[in-house]
């Protein structure tokens, strides 16, 4: 049976994860939803006029004849598109509250099915985790952290701190190459907002010309340390380890496809026998930021949903369920 997805959110991570869809069997895009419109097709989409559609005009809401402008899109995505098995939400967590109200309005509309985020911050996650009693009772298996770091990399880390008796430190490195900051602008901000003297509101208030200026004086490439990233609280609702102990850093060249550097997870830690050691875990540098964090979040939607079959509902993270892959 073909799993029914939407898509909130249409940015460059949107458009990523709909062309990762067109080559799947096991998964039909039928709605997408972006800030001035949605367009439903119960039968599935021309990705590539979707596309069109919103970076010529600015919104699927122009797309014929699926189309609807909309001031409220996704509530109105929500009501029409009643067939949808699952969302995938690529939308930037801009303010820092924003992934939790979206979360807050599937649940007043006592819709039930799958989600999933990839969201980064911690804080963030704190959020939703503060909605998994809300998110159980109205029958919502939410899959949060489900992008490459948290996600991929956090999941990597999951496995290989069986190694270990007790685990010292967790380190996340990634580096992130794209030609054009243009085609991530709400992802190029939530990273900027991790830069020391910016925040969450500097960034999300942020013109494109100051974002501009800002990739002018540092080449294009944002260096970013120890950052907010819920890889943290994910490992320590585990019992893996203290989230002091994990630390996510990297570097995103904003003019360049080629990473920077290899995206990879050290895990460092004791053996039963009192031996220390360290497992790697390194992606691929082809590999790019979008398919290493669409291709995790569809992977655990499909988990989510084989939970919801079996009525399991609530909130689970990317360290805690396995990722099932969509073929």
């Amino acid at each position: 049976m073909t799993i029914r997805v939407g898509i909130l959110g249409f940015g460059g991570l949107g458009q990523a994860a709909a062309k990762v869809l067109a080559g799947k069997q096991e998964m039909t895009l039928v709605a997408i939803s972006d800030k001035q419109g949605f367009a439903y097709a119960p039968n599935g989409f021309d990705i590539d006029a979707a596309i069109a559609a919103y970076n010529q005009k600015g919104s699927v809401g122009y797309l014929e004849p699926s189309g609807v402008l909309s001031q409220d899109s996704i509530a109105e995505a929500i009501a029409v598109a009643k067939d949808v098995d699952g969302y995938f939400l690529a939308l930037p967590n801009l303010p820092n509250t924003f992934m939790a109200s979206v979360a807050k309005q599937f649940i007043q509309a006592g819709w039930r099915g799958v989600l999933v985020d990839a969201i980064k911050r911690t804080s963030a996650v704190e959020q939703l985790i503060g909605l998994a009693a809300d998110l159980e009772s109205t029958g919502i298996t939410y899959m949060t952290g489900c992008g490459a770091t948290p996600g991929l990399l956090t999941a990597a880390a999951s496995v290989a701190a069986q190694s270990f008796a007790e685990v010292h430190k967790v380190e996340i490195t990634f580096g992130v190459g794209i030609a054009n900051w243009s085609a991530y602008r709400a992802t190029i901000r939530e990273d900027i907002a991790h830069m020391p003297g910016y925040s969450v509101e500097i960034a999300q208030a942020m013109t494109d010309a100051e974002v501009e200026a800002l990739l002018d004086k540092t080449n294009g490439v944002i260096t970013l340390e120890n950052m907010e990233h819920a890889d943290d609280i994910l490992l320590e609702r585990l019992g893996i380890c203290d989230r002091d102990r994990v630390t996510v850093g990297g570097v995103v060249d904003t003019r360049n496809p080629q990473k920077p550097l290899s995206t990879n997870m050290k895990l460092t830690g004791r053996t039963f026998e009192g031996k220390i050691s360290t497992h790697t875990f390194t992606l691929g540098d082809e590999t790019s930021m979008a398919a290493n964090v669409c291709g995790p979040a569809f992977g655990y939607l499909k988990a989510a949903h084989q939970f919801r079959q079996r009525g399991i509902c609530g909130l689970f993270t990317a360290a805690e369920v396995m990722p099932q892959f969509v073929r």
